[in-house]
């Protein structure tokens, strides 16, 4: 059975030391860094199930942490573990993408709790959002075949949920208006004119503005693309 990785990142030994026997305590494997530059690298390296992140610390602070994993993309849970119990710095560790804020001294049952607890929340929310492609304003659900923008649906008929789910499911790609007809009608017989008058149809539903499309593009000469 594999076992969830959590990521200690403090700069005193005899704190990562405690939090790695509450962390093995839960079921959990615990890895610990000992800087916030050794953090960042390991999660470039290696996928983490949450981190437990210290704010003070020599160098690159707990701060500078999330907001570097943060804007490479990484989006594991980070519960931020500090001495400092000032609300300024709870609300801004949360505002710059940490999921909690704990204050030391700290209970170890909690943590744990706490741990395992936001563990499970992110790996539903992962399996959900394996039902839905998103891209940009717009989410297509794989499982009702629905088209949301904004999280408002809007409505399609069987040829234009089809058509967008094609475009959805291969962004930036070109399509040849032959591809296009294969794909949706199942016919290598192409109606020029039924394609366009889907294009237009769909550019009407989803467009801010269907005269100038940011999304549905004409790529004169060779086809049609989706962009986010």
């Amino acid at each position: 059975m594999i076992s969830e990785k959590v990521l200690i990142v403090d700069d005193d030994l005899s704190v990562r030391k405690v939090l790695a026997k509450v962390i093995q305590s839960n079921g959990i494997e615990p890895y610990q860094a000992s800087s916030g530059e050794e953090a960042v690298r390991l999660l470039q390296e290696n996928k983490y199930d949450l981190i437990l992140l210290d704010i003070v610390m020599n160098g690159m602070d707990g701060f500078e942490v999330v907001q570097a994993i943060r804007g490479k993309g990484i989006h594991t849970p980070i519960i931020i573990l500090s001495g400092r119990n000032e609300d300024y710095d709870t609300l801004y560790g949360l505002d710059i993408g940490a999921d909690d804020y704990i204050t030391k001294p700290f209970n170890p049952v909690l943590l744990g709790a706490k741990v395992k607890a936001l563990i499970r929340r992110n790996k539903q929310a992962s399996s959900d959002n394996q039902n839905y492609i998103t891209l940009g304003p717009f989410q297509y659900s794989l499982k009702t075949f629905k088209l949301y923008k904004n999280e408002e649906e809007i409505p399609l008929s069987a040829k234009e949920n089809l058509m967008m789910k094609v475009f959805m499911e291969n962004k930036e790609r070109v399509f040849t208006k032959e591809q296009l007809y294969e794909l949706v009608w199942g016919d290598v017989i192409v109606d020029d004119n039924a394609i366009m008058v889907y294009i237009s149809h769909l550019r009407n539903k989803i467009e801010d503005d269907p005269k100038k499309p940011k999304h549905i593009k004409t790529i004169w000469g060779l086809g049609y693309k989706f962009s986010e």
